[in-house]
């Protein structure tokens, strides 16, 4: 992994801290901590009261339609995953009450010294390989299963990190094991990191493996901001091991806002050709071929922060 950070010439108004976790990063959530929110979920293979069960997936289904925006194309991933291409402006961002109305995003201007390089993008991930992708003026989207929602503790919780408190040291315990490199102390506007991509084995449904860039602002109490991006293996989240895309961001230490991906609203995305939440291929190998994505996270003059993935 490699990476780097941009310092802009006059300093903003909060510092931040960037951190880089480091690939192949096996993160145990225990079981315990996830128990099942009975007053607001059940799974399927749980006993109902008569009628409860209905009503559950009457829920299920509705919270399905308002993610799964109507498509102007959809394609079938080799991996069972759905991707729908769907009209920028009706992405799920624009449920935001702050967002409604309002038009698509530009695409991203870079960071000054980068404009140089070109800005290419291969097909990295599974849905893609032949060559696929969504119209101009439509965003890729993986939809959204009645399974996906099933997997998780409550409705509230789907697609969210746990509340808890977060550590920036690389002090390791029985529940979450992980390394960071990080800087901070001083002003910065963007930081880039490249990664290489496996695929490790997880055994549980609720045991986790990443790496990712992770921008942070604020303290580690309930003020911390976070924006985060790279990939991961979540059987949890996806129901599969495959190495996904993903972000993710918070404004309260994961305490009510933020979520994986697009499964809330408040992130847009501009890029037609590649899928948050996708299956990414192909994979590294030990001895074999080596294959890494790079992220780029840096915040606009106008329209706030964006995230770039290029694979390499």
């Amino acid at each position: 992994m490699d990476f780097q950070f941009f310092k802009p010439k006059i300093s903003l108004s909060t510092t931040v801290s960037i951190l880089v976790f480091f690939p192949l990063l096996f993160s145990v959530s225990s079981v315990q901590s996830r128990r099942l929110d009975l007053k607001n979920f059940n799974h399927s293979h749980q006993a109902f009261w008569p009628g409860e069960e209905s009503n559950k997936m009457e829920i299920t289904r509705a919270h399905l339609k308002k993610l799964n925006k109507p498509a102007l194309r959809t394609f079938q991933s080799p991996d069972g995953d759905i991707i729908d291409c769907v009209e920028s402006h009706k992405q799920p961002a624009f449920d935001h009450p702050m967002l409604k109305g309002q038009k698509p995003l530009d695409p991203p201007e870079r960071p000054k010294r980068l404009k140089t390089k070109q800005m290419w993008y291969e097909n990295f991930q599974l849905w893609s390989l032949s060559g696929e992708s969504c119209p101009p003026g439509t965003v890729p989207i993986r939809r959204t299963s009645e399974r996906d929602i099933l997997r998780t503790s409550s409705l509230k919780n789907f697609g969210r990190k746990p509340a808890s408190t977060v550590r920036k040291d690389s002090t390791s315990s029985s529940r979450h094991e992980h390394a960071v490199g990080y800087v901070s102390g001083e002003a910065y506007y963007g930081a880039k990191a490249s990664m290489n991509v496996w695929e490790p084995r997880v055994d549980k449904q609720y045991e986790f493996s990443l790496s990712q860039v992770w921008v942070i602002s604020g303290t580690f109490g309930d003020d911390l901001n976070t924006i985060e991006a790279g990939w991961q293996v979540s059987p949890d989240l996806y129901g599969d091991n495959y190495p996904r895309f993903f972000t993710y961001w918070t404004s309260d230490a994961y305490q009510g806002t933020g979520c994986y991906n697009l499964l809330c609203s408040g992130f847009v995305q501009t890029n037609n050709q590649i899928a948050i939440g996708a299956a990414i291929s192909p994979t590294s190998s030990y001895k074999g071929g080596q294959y890494d994505i790079s992220i780029l996270i840096w915040k606009g003059r106008s329209q706030g922060v964006r995230v770039v993935n290029r694979p390499r």
